[in-house]
């Protein structure tokens, strides 16, 4: 389970404007082995987390260039996972470090979209040339991927903006966020994002979460019906936070658990300006 909320608007009319405002949970079990996010690629192009699972080496779940390619993976709550399925991260993997637009990308995933377990993929080029271009893809819904109007989405386990009442509540948290954000200095509004990526608060009864995931126990459901999980040995482990101003400069902060203890974090965070 993952939740992303991002606005974007790609000419935002005062310079203290976002261009994009992005902040992401990534849930896994406390056991999957994975790196904290760095540079990487050819030339250092790329700065996401990596996945080590066996078998998955080099995946990612949510990651940008320096070019300006940014992507970020969900997956889709289903009963039965394909244990042959190829692993989803490559799918964003393979985007940042393409020569490809995210539009065109997404066309040839759909085309290859059955041989993954349930996924979203949000895909985006970020040009002050050409315009910012974001992009949305999910292999449980429409058969073609689409182009993003410049607004605000929230993304979990289930289609794009699908109504869980979850999402329902960090999406309004996290517009409470934005609508400060030019009122207040870049570490507070980070800070203010991270709070919303940590809110554990329970958004129960929800009957779209429990039809879509009738095969898992409800005990489990519940722990997963907050925009924060936290199971034993399972849930949010990572949380980040994207920022990309008028001038094309990101700031790309990420806050992960350490040693499998939810009790223990560290925040790094890394500055550039898009090349783009």
């Amino acid at each position: 389970m993952c939740i992303i909320f991002f606005k974007f608007d790609p000419r935002p009319v005062s310079k203290n404007a976002y261009r994009l405002i992005l902040a992401a949970n990534r849930d896994e079990f406390y056991h999957r082995p994975s790196k904290r996010a760095d540079f990487w690629g050819s030339g250092n192009e790329v700065l996401s987390g990596l996945d080590m699972e066996e078998g998955k080496e080099g995946g990612t779940w949510l990651g940008i260039t320096t070019r300006g390619k940014l992507a970020a993976l969900t997956n889709y709550l289903q009963p039965q996972l394909d244990q042959g399925a190829r692993g989803r991260g490559e799918l964003v993997a393979h985007f940042l470090t393409a020569d490809m637009d995210s539009l065109s990308y997404l066309r040839k995933v759909s085309a290859e979209g059955h041989l993954y377990n349930g996924f979203n993929l949000i895909a985006a080029d970020l040009s002050m040339e050409k315009g910012d271009v974001v992009c949305y893809y999910g292999n449980r819904g429409e058969p073609e991927p689409v182009v993003l109007a410049p607004g605000t989405y929230g993304l979990s386990n289930a289609l794009l903006e699908t109504p869980w009442r979850k999402l329902c509540f960090g999406k309004r948290l996290f517009l409470e966020a934005v609508e400060r954000s030019q009122a207040v200095p870049k570490e507070a509004l980070v800070a203010q994002l991270l709070d919303v990526l940590n809110n554990d608060e329970a958004q129960l009864p929800d009957p779209a979460i429990e039809d879509q995931g009738r095969e898992y126990v409800q005990p489990i459901l519940s722990k997963y019906a907050a925009v924060c999980v936290r199971c034993p040995d399972y849930g949010t482990r990572t949380n980040t936070v994207i920022l990309v101003d008028a001038a094309g400069q990101v700031t790309f902060t990420e806050r992960s658990m350490l040693d499998r203890d939810p009790s223990r974090w560290e925040t790094s965070t890394h500055e550039f300006r898009l090349q783009s």
